[in-house]
């Protein structure tokens, strides 16, 4: 009776959680094509017709490639689920391992290989289709396929063992080994944040210490004005792939550094770098990255508590179309998180608006930091850059915008830096 009525539910959630994403996209496509004729006033004079139309098409095509992703994943998701593709894959793969760690590690090995194998069509168009047609692509195809191995064995030298701590520590800890899980999994995500810009980050882009001596003094007289502290200034080859451009600073404690894009450099001007830094600067000294690791945290250790009570509920795996093994000594382990890692989406995704409520707030935030230490028509004149370079749109539709984007809208962002300078 829970099996089925889990079921119903679960069902009932993939097509709500469809009909939104469906009214979303539409919503969004006639909101960006009904200002297509015409550059927002605020903008007239800052980004030529073109551009401004040139965003629009881009908008637009990328939605409604997003949206036959959304088909075709939802389908994979059924597949997997309720027409029993994981109770396959379980049986086929137990017969050849006799169960065990062996067939847990290879159960979520061949999740991973048939995943990668069914997105890879969809990443090579996304590259070599939607992003070359609108002149963003700059990735050979070599470098396209080089990236997606590299990528395969990196995740499998880091993603395995830590399977393998977890799953050990759900078979062996007892009942609150959602929470020694827990403990590893944040150490984890911490040890990441400090390896990844001088271990993993330089396996697949190239990082040059800043030689423009006019541009670094500048720079580091606004982190000394600032109080920030970094292990140096770099710029990062990504014009090899993407004609997109940004900045970024990356690390953690004493092994911070500032990492800009080589195609920004060649975009912006000196003051609008500048500029653009002490946005960034302002999300680490408002304390918005521990803010959001504290959340991240929080909201991780919630989904465990939560998983820990769903691995033992029978009605869970056979609502998600699988029989769990009740055999002595044999484990669901890895089922129950790949179930749980494919139903979560469906349930949580009409909450997407309250975290971007949160990361709104400190980009406003961040804005204002850096209007305080730089001239805000500075980031003004970059942001309107930065939009027209990566043909960001300039008329979102506000709901559209309220549950996938991050940022504010670029009228309402620049709207209040505006503000701030006539204040």
């Amino acid at each position: 009776m829970y099996s089925l009525a889990f079921s119903i539910l679960f069902v009932s959630f993939i097509i709500l959680t469809l009909i939104v994403r469906f009214w979303l996209a539409s919503r969004h496509i006639r909101h960006v094509l009904t200002h297509r004729g015409a550059v927002p006033a605020e903008f007239a004079e800052k980004i030529p017709l073109a551009a401004h139309q040139k965003a629009a098409d881009y908008t637009v095509a990328r939605t409604k490639f997003g949206l036959l992703a959304l088909l075709i994943n939802t389908l994979v998701l059924v597949g997997f689920t309720l027409l029993g593709g994981l109770q396959w894959l379980s049986v086929e793969i137990f017969k050849l391992t006799g169960g065990g760690m062996g067939y847990q590690l290879a159960l979520l090995a061949a999740f991973a290989v048939i995943s990668g194998v069914i997105d890879l069509p969809f990443d090579y168009y996304k590259q070599f289709g939607l992003e070359q047609r609108f002149g963003f692509n700059k990735m050979t195809r070599g470098l396209f396929f080089a990236d997606m191995v590299k990528g395969a064995l990196l995740g499998a030298a880091i993603g395995l063992p830590l399977m393998w701590v977890m799953l050990t520590l759900m078979d062996k800890s007892g009942g609150l080994w959602w929470f020694y899980a827990w403990l590893v999994w944040s150490g984890f995500q911490l040890l990441m944040m400090v390896l990844f810009p001088t271990v993993i980050a330089p396996m697949f882009n190239k990082f040059t210490p800043l030689e423009d001596q006019s541009l670094k003094s500048r720079i580091e007289g606004l982190m000394k004005r600032v109080g920030f502290a970094s292990k140096g200034l770099f710029v990062m080859d990504g014009s090899k792939r993407s004609a997109h451009g940004n900045a970024y600073f990356s690390g953690f404690g004493a092994n911070k550094r500032i990492v800009f894009f080589d195609t920004l450099l060649s975009r912006l001007q000196p003051q609008e770098i500048e500029a653009v830094l002490a946005h960034e600067l302002g999300h680490f000294k408002l304390k918005h990255i521990i803010k959001r690791i504290v959340m991240m945290f929080a909201i991780s250790l919630g989904f465990l508590a939560l998983l820990g009570y769903l691995k033992n509920q029978v009605w869970f795996y056979t609502g998600l179309g699988v029989d769990p093994l009740l055999l002595p000594g044999q484990s669901n382990d890895a089922m129950v998180l790949l179930l749980f890692m494919l139903a979560l989406p469906v349930f949580t995704f009409l909450f997407s608006p309250l975290t971007s409520i949160g990361s709104r707030k400190h980009e406003f935030e961040a804005d204002a930091f850096a209007a305080r230490h730089t001239d805000s028509r500075d980031l003004v004149s970059a942001l309107v850059k930065m939009y027209e370079d990566n043909a960001s749109t300039l008329t979102p539709d506000p709901l559209h915008s309220a549950f996938y984007d991050s940022h504010p809208p670029a009228s309402v962002r620049i709207r209040h830096l505006n503000a701030a300078a006539a204040a």
